[in-house]
């Protein structure tokens, strides 16, 4: 009787979002190829699941295990169900004979012995002894044979023991099965609760384990990853990939600024900041297309990222939308208390799962823009003021919905700001807990920035601790290609 597990993770993230673990093996498109043996692969593969579980357990508190069958319409659950209603029936029907045969259910009695015993924790001796001797499947093909075997007592002995290993939130699944007499509608029912018994040890052993991986997790990951490293030379090919795009970025910005000082010396040769390429690559993950694969470094976190970017994206409209708004009416609503919150709960739902690829976004936007006209004539009228004449409303219509349209002057720069918020969340030291300024235009959206803000340099500054030696090995060969490049050092470079 095996379970059928996922793994739940909350916003629906999942366990593995890029599919199977050897999927995520990297071999770059430029580099040659190289041959591997299946058990390397493998190898790699279970050092990755390892790393991604541990991270996950580690920093996402809301990390459990779901029991999750297949639905009922599916075909695997159809499947599923005319299997089991087999078993069972067969089961029933073996009871039922005269004499009755009870090799199929002392099978099963054996499967509940295994189960029980695995619940038990080290020292509980006497339950130990009491299980293998109530249930002795040895002792019960002795009773068969006669004809002796007391089921409803081996079933009753079951459900006491059940009672006294279980989770409180299971005392009412133990109830039911009290009052169950069927005896093979019970064994049943008995499977069922063990299989949830099963799920609440395994999330009772995760909460346990969460502390300790906390304190040591950044050693551990460090470790696989250069297992992993060791395994497929080519795992930090996406990774290099991605820190050489952020320091030619960095050099073409130096070139801009270089070019645009009169006086200034083009011979001489740039210096680049490591850290600032580092940061330059980690702003742009908030505008990553998440349909390529993230660099490898990343990985246990692209979720998390990727949820991120959504937010803010969703926090962008909103700032824009309040600002249009507030140059278009002008002082009549500015100094109205709490109006731009107002603003802000009208689009808020409106923009509800606007990262969905079914997602209207410019259908969104007429009906904010019809929403946020209504309640700016509401607001004018109530203080004696006149409302908006239809060109102002066609006006301020247009403008929301032109928010979606590539080089709009306002999207633009409320995406300036942002970025230049969340570039200084990486400009502060991982242990100063004050926030940055909030640039003008976005105080209406401060509270959910600024935690927006705090989960982006969390991840950052862990990502460092990680793989800061991994880091400084690849910006050290970009920068100094002449110098010798070897194994990552165990010190994590400073930020």
């Amino acid at each position: 009787m095996k379970q059928h597990f996922s793994l739940c993770v909350e916003h629906h993230q999942q366990l593995y979002p890029w599919g199977s673990p050897c999927a995520l093996l990297p071999f770059g498109k430029s580099s040659p190829p190289k041959i591997i043996t299946f058990d390397e692969l493998m190898a790699a593969a279970r050092n990755l699941t390892d790393l991604t579980l541990a991270h996950e357990i580690a920093v996402n508190a809301n990390f459990c295990i779901k029991d999750e069958d297949f639905p009922r319409n599916s075909f695997a659950g159809t499947v599923k169900q005319i299997v089991h209603k087999a078993f069972w029936d067969h089961l029933e029907s073996e009871l039922n004979e005269d004499p009755p045969e009870y090799e199929h259910a002392i099978k099963l009695f054996e499967e509940i012995k295994e189960i029980l015993l695995s619940f038990l924790t080290p020292g509980a001796n006497r339950m130990q002894n009491q299980i293998c001797e109530v249930l002795d499947t040895d002792l019960i093909r002795q009773q068969a044979e006669h004809n002796a075997v007391d089921i409803h007592g081996l079933a009753n002995y079951i459900i006491n023991t059940m009672g006294k290993l279980c989770a409180p939130i299971r005392d009412n699944d133990i109830k039911q099965l009290k009052a169950t007499d069927n005896i093979v509608e019970l064994l049943r029912q008995i499977f069922r609760v063990l299989d949830l018994m099963k799920v609440d040890m395994a999330n009772y052993t995760i909460q346990n384990l969460r502390p300790h991986l906390q304190r040591h997790l950044v050693d551990y990951e460090r470790t696989k990853f250069q297992e992993i490293l060791e395994e497929t030379p080519s795992a930090l090919d996406l990774t290099t990939e991605w820190i050489k795009e952020s320091m030619e970025d960095e050099l073409s910005s130096i070139s801009d600024e270089s070019s645009s000082s009169p006086g200034a010396d083009s011979s001489s040769k740039p210096i680049i900041s490591p850290t600032l390429v580092l940061n330059n690559g980690y702003l742009k993950l908030l505008q990553w297309d998440y349909h390529k694969t993230i660099p490898e470094t990343l990985i246990t976190d692209e979720v998390r990222l990727q949820e991120l970017r959504e937010k803010l994206n969703q926090l962008k409209i909103i700032a824009c939308v309040c600002l249009i708004t507030n140059n278009t009416v002008g002082a009549a609503i500015v100094d109205v208390p709490d109006f731009a919150d107002q603003l802000k709960r009208i689009s808020v739902p409106l923009l509800e799962g606007m990262n969905k690829k079914t997602f209207d976004l410019k259908e969104a936007l007429n009906a904010i823009g019809v929403q946020i006209c209504s309640k700016v004539n509401r607001s004018l009228t109530e203080r004696g003021l006149p409302a908006l004449n239809e060109e102002m409303q066609s006006n301020l219509m247009g403008q929301i919905a032109h928010i979606v349209e590539e080089n709009n002057p306002v999207s633009s720069l409320i995406d300036k700001r942002i970025q230049f918020f969340m570039r200084s969340f990486l400009a502060l030291p991982s242990f100063q807990k004050c926030m940055p300024t909030m640039p003008g235009g976005l105080s209406v959206i401060q509270t959910e920035m600024e935690f927006v803000g705090s989960q982006y340099a969390s991840i950052v500054n862990f990502n460092k601790q990680v793989y800061g030696p991994f880091y400084a090995n690849i910006l050290r060969k970009l920068l100094f290609p002449e110098a010798p490049v070897g194994k990552a050092e165990t010190e994590t470079p400073a930020n």
